[in-house]
C-alpha cells in the first residue's frame, strides 16, 4: 500500500479489526519513510459475475456502478458515505446469495436494491422507485406512497 502523503511503499499495519458490519476490514498503517498515519478498507469483491440486463445482453457486474446508482436517490439527503457503503455491501451480499452461475438479471438487482434502500430512508426509496419503475402515471405513484 502506498503513502498517500510520499507515495512510498513501505508501509506497515499498525492495528486490523472489522467494521461494523462485519463485512470489511480497517487497517491502520504508518508509512515507514514519512510517519504518515491512515486508514484502508478491503472488502469483499465479486469476480466473475454477469448482469442480464432487460434486452437479455449480459454485462460484467461492477461495483461503482451499483454504487452511483444507490447514492443517487440519498443525494441532499444526510447521508454519509459509509451509510451508502454499508447500503452497496447489503446490496452485494444479496446478490452472492441469489446469482445462479455467476449471473443475476438486473430486475433482481433492482428489487434487492429497492428493499435496502426502502429499510433505510423512505424518502430515498421513493425516488429510487420513481426511476427504476418508471410510473406511467400519478396513480401509480400514489400506490406505492399507500404502501409505506
Amino acid at each position: 500500500m502506498n503513502c498517500p502523503n510520499c507515495s512510498t511503499s513501505d508501509t506497515k499495519v499498525l492495528d486490523s479489526r472489522p467494521t461494523e458490519e462485519g463485512n470489511a476490514i480497517r487497517r491502520r498503517r504508518e508509512c515507514d519513510k514519512c510517519g504518515f498515519r491512515f486508514s484502508t478498507y478491503e472488502e469483499i469483491e465479486i469476480l466473475g459475475l454477469s448482469v442480464i440486463k432487460r434486452d437479455g445482453t449480459k454485462q460484467a457486474y461492477i461495483r461503482d456502478k451499483l454504487e452511483a446508482g444507490i447514492r443517487k436517490p440519498f443525494e441532499k439527503l444526510e447521508y454519509d458515505s459509509a451509510a451508502i457503503r454499508k447500503i452497496v455491501s447489503s446490496v452485494e451480499q444479496e446478490i452472492q446469495k441469489k446469482a445462479r452461475d455467476n449471473c443475476i438479471t438486473s430486475r433482481e438487482i433492482g428489487d434487492i436494491v429497492m428493499k435496502q434502500i426502502k429499510k433505510t430512508d423512505k424518502v430515498a426509496y421513493i425516488r429510487f422507485a420513481c426511476v427504476y419503475r418508471a410510473f406511467e402515471d400519478v396513480e401509480e405513484f400514489k400506490l406505492e406512497l399507500q404502501k409505506l
